[in-house]
């Protein structure tokens, strides 16, 4: 059954995908005389830079999040679906989704990549992930479950399976996310759990590489480890996770961790869509493009974002950050145009601005393309850039005002367990 949409003699482009990638070669493309329909599973577009900052009690999910209806409700020829995708016929251009199939004259994946269990799936049920706004609100629930719990408990051992918390990967993610939960420890714990000692609460990073923050300078890596190292975290480099049964988790140095949270961070890895060539594919399950983002050897269909493989001068594949995805939306949307217009399309070269990483309060690390730096400076120039990045004005002010409050009290008043009402009998954490 097809979906609806209306058949105009319009081109049509499809955008698979509300990331970063996908939402602004849909803003660029308004106007242009394409029909464009963007088919997301969500009806929201996510900043997920920021999802450590919901988990951790620091922001609203609504915060960081932006109706895409409400973005494009003033624009024509825009048409917004919500559908998991499912397959895409290449010879008779067609996709199929759980909701129906759409045809189109251009295709664009731009669908983001999913957590990578380097084959190890069980972990994928008994581990906490952190890819989305729902997993973010989980997560915070359970920490802070948890934080009830133990209360309860007399035993010391069994308090500690809920107190302590493992981070599995030492990127950006996992280092923010070791210093928020440090900082919750020092500052949240001594004020609101009187009973518990903060001194209970063990954090653990683990990486299996030699430094964290591989993507930055060494200078960086060294400082993000101290920083960590400052407020309490157990930096664990060289260490691999052999194991998890939910209660034990079992490293490669031959350690034992008795602890019931893990939240991964790993890496991440792409998927392949039914009906793209297995040639297609890159390493990592990326889609192997042209320097046009073109899918290899797929007529009218590009890839975006961090599921598309380019390899271009140093770069085996790009970093899969968001100023890539950005930088490639809105050449392929200038390319596009000039297709139009009968004009030979642009080839892509990326331009590194620069990473960055906060490790806390005050702290940070910056590698720009002319110098690096750490420590305050750092952590404002973060604040910043994110804070720019974040769509629609009252968003922006509500982030500001939730991070000026928690620079002055020390404090947040986020920390509120929501549980959704159980569904066909089964309670859902």
């Amino acid at each position: 059954m097809p979906i609806n949409l209306p058949e105009t003699g319009q081109k049509r482009i499809v955008i698979v995908g509300a990331g970063f990638a996908g939402l602004t070669l849909a803003r660029k493309l308004v106007g242009t005389g394409y029909q464009i329909v963007l088919i997301d599973r969500n009806n929201y577009h996510q900043f997920q830079p920021l999802f450590y900052q919901v988990a951790m009690a620091g922001l609203e999910p609504s915060s960081i999040s932006f109706p895409l209806r409400k973005m494009f409700r003033k624009t024509p020829q825009m048409y917004i679906r919500l559908a998991d995708v499912q397959s895409v016929d290449l010879e008779q251009k067609r996709l199929s989704t759980n909701a129906g199939h759409v045809n189109y004259d251009i295709l664009v994946l731009a669908m983001g990549v999913t957590t990578n269990y380097f084959g190890n799936e069980k972990l994928g049920k008994l581990v906490f992930s952190l890819k989305s706004v729902a997993d973010a609100l989980y997560l915070r629930n359970a920490i802070l479950a948890d934080f009830e719990k133990s209360l309860m408990v007399r035993d010391y051992d069994q308090r500690q399976g809920h107190l302590d918390i493992a981070i599995v990967g030492g990127g950006p993610t996992g280092v923010e996310l070791a210093g928020a939960l440090a900082e919750m420890r020092k500052y949240i714990l001594p004020r609101e759990y009187l009973e518990l000692n903060p001194k209970e609460v063990d954090i653990f990073l683990i990486e299996g590489s030699s430094r964290l923050l591989n993507g930055m300078s060494e200078n960086s890596s060294g400082a993000a480890k101290r920083f960590l190292q400052k407020l309490g975290v157990e930096v664990k480099l060289n260490v691999r996770v052999n194991d998890f049964d939910g209660s034990i988790l079992k490293l490669s140095d031959g350690s034992d961790l008795k602890i019931k949270k893990v939240i991964w961070a790993a890496g991440v890895t792409g998927f392949s869509l039914k009906g793209i060539p297995e040639k297609a594919m890159g390493p990592g399950f990326r889609h192997k493009v042209d320097q046009f983002n073109a899918l290899a050897q797929c007529k009218d269909v590009f890839v975006l974002g961090d599921c598309a493989y380019m390899e271009e001068g140093k770069y085996k594949g790009h970093p899969q950050v968001a100023q890539v995805a950005l930088q490639q939306a809105v050449l392929l949307a200038k390319n596009l145009k000039r297709m139009q217009k009968g004009e030979e399309m642009l080839p892509f070269h990326y331009r590194d601005l620069g990473t960055l990483a906060t490790v806390g309060r005050n702290k940070a690390v910056a590698d720009l393309p002319i110098l690096s730096f750490k420590g305050f400076w750092a952590w404002i120039l973060w604040l910043v850039v994110h804070l720019k990045s974040i769509l629609g004005v009252k968003n922006k002010i509500l982030v500001t005002m939730n991070w000026v409050w928690g620079y002055i009290t020390y404090d947040q008043s986020l920390r509120i367990i929501i549980r959704p009402k159980s569904y066909q009998g089964q309670d859902i954490p």
